[in-house]
């Protein structure tokens, strides 16, 4: 069709798609990740192993996720990111397609450990990328939306691993879910692109924020990453354990639990993440501290509703779930930014990869398995998950120290209106 005269094609701008991309990636990188949460029992049944040995498949996959970080974050600071991220897709896809053909559980523990390679490289890539092309106000608005992808991929995977693996089998959400990561990735070679390095950066540079040793005198990077890491341990354990919790608990089937946990997390997920980047974003107009006092208090606020899902009459563990996570969720932007932010674009992957480093060994790395071993010894998966609410309560004051560090944005330094 002809274009009239004086008139010009719509055209989208490479920003948005290749953010649009990104996060359609991001939500195959958590789908993929969560099938395994939503079947724990017919795997059990299958391979006849404990809680903690399949607390032991979390583990190997943040070892691994882990362990990578660093090597990927080196490489993203020096070469192109796109080649990466699209290496990335395809080998998370690929190990995931490979669960279709596993029979023992050494193997599907090693098919955990290679799923964490993937997806590490993705995780460090794709924040620095948006990051560079957006400026530091701008960011935790982009980043609230990448990040909706957690609770709606984990619901998803919790719904495809309990819904599909009880009607077919454990094995077939994963060869369901691992196709369109191919295809995303495809997509994302063809119209994604690469901004240059740094180009919407607008705070100044200084060495805490430019070096590699920098970053480890960075006090705004630290309380943001600690802070993170010990809502991480609570977040990944409680993510692992809660659809069996439900079923063991409340009583419910294993379809039903997956379906509860899946609806809670990608409707909290999707309201918590937009409504606190918007009560972040609105925040930052009159305080640069926004970002960790808001997610200083989401934190704060989930420790009631924690105690009350794993303590409290059965009755009330459905609802309770439902505000703990609403509260998870409002961080997840926020907090998300502020590590971002602190560090500038010359060491951004770098330092983005020391973040997944410390977050997944202090955090979720051993915290399904560790709630496993003490739900065994104390016989109540109940008393495992209460461990969660003390890295809670040290993630809140780490968080509220942190914000006396938060960088100044220029924009805030113009006026106090601005």
């Amino acid at each position: 069709m002809q274009t009239l005269p004086g008139t010009t094609r719509p055209r989208i701008s490479p920003a948005f798609a290749t953010a649009a991309l990104l996060l359609a990636l991001n939500l195959l990188n958590y789908i993929d990740r969560y099938i395994l949460s939503g079947e724990v029992l017919p795997i059990q049944h299958e391979f006849h192993v404990t809680d903690q040995q399949m607390g032991a498949l979390g583990t190997a996959f943040f070892f691994v996720y882990m362990l990578a970080a660093p090597a990927t974050g080196w490489l993203g600071d020096r070469f192109r990111r796109k080649p990466l991220i699209i290496a990335g897709a395809m080998l998370w896809s690929f190990a995931t397609l490979a669960a279709v053909w596993i029979h023992s559980y050494q193997t599907l523990y090693l098919r955990q450990a290679l799923v964490g390679i993937g997806e590490a490289t993705f995780g460090i890539f794709a924040p620095a990328v948006l990051a560079d092309f957006y400026p530091e106000r701008e960011r935790n608005r982009v980043l609230s939306v990448f990040y909706v992808a957690i609770p709606v991929g984990a619901a998803l995977g919790y719904l495809a691993g309990g819904v599909i693996g009880a009607h077919w089998g454990w094995r077939a959400p994963f060869f369901v879910c691992a196709l369109p990561g191919f295809v995303v990735a495809a997509l994302y070679m063809w119209l994604g692109r690469e901004p240059e390095r740094g180009a919407s950066d607008r705070v100044h540079a200084d060495l805490k924020r430019s070096t590699v040793l920098g970053i480890f005198r960075n006090p705004a990077f630290l309380t943001a990453t600690l802070g993170l890491a010990m809502l991480t341990f609570a977040m990944g354990g409680i993510s692992w354990w809660v659809p069996e919790f439900l079923r063991r608990s409340v009583g419910l089937s294993m379809g039903t639990a997956s379906l509860v946990v899946g609806a809670s997390t990608v409707v909290d997920g999707i309201l918590g993440t937009l409504v606190g980047g918007w009560i972040a974003q609105r925040w930052l107009r009159r305080d640069h501290r926004a970002l960790y006092l808001l997610s200083a208090w989401s934190v704060l606020l989930t420790l009631p509703c924690g105690i009350l899902l794993f303590f409290g009459p059965h009755s009330w563990a459905i609802p309770a779930l439902f505000a703990a996570e609403f509260f998870l969720f409002l961080n997840t932007g926020p907090l998300n930014t502020a590590i971002v932010n602190s560090v500038s674009a010359p060491v951004r992957a770098t330092a983005i990869s020391v973040n997944l480093l410390c977050i997944h060994l202090l955090g979720d790395t051993f915290s399904p398995q560790v709630i496993g071993a003490i739900s065994d010894r104390a016989h109540s998966l109940s008393v495992g998950l209460g461990a969660t609410l003390v890295t809670l309560a040290v993630s809140t004051t780490i968080l509220f120290a942190g914000a006396r560090f938060a960088p100044v944005f220029e924009e805030a330094q113009i006026s106090p209106a601005s």
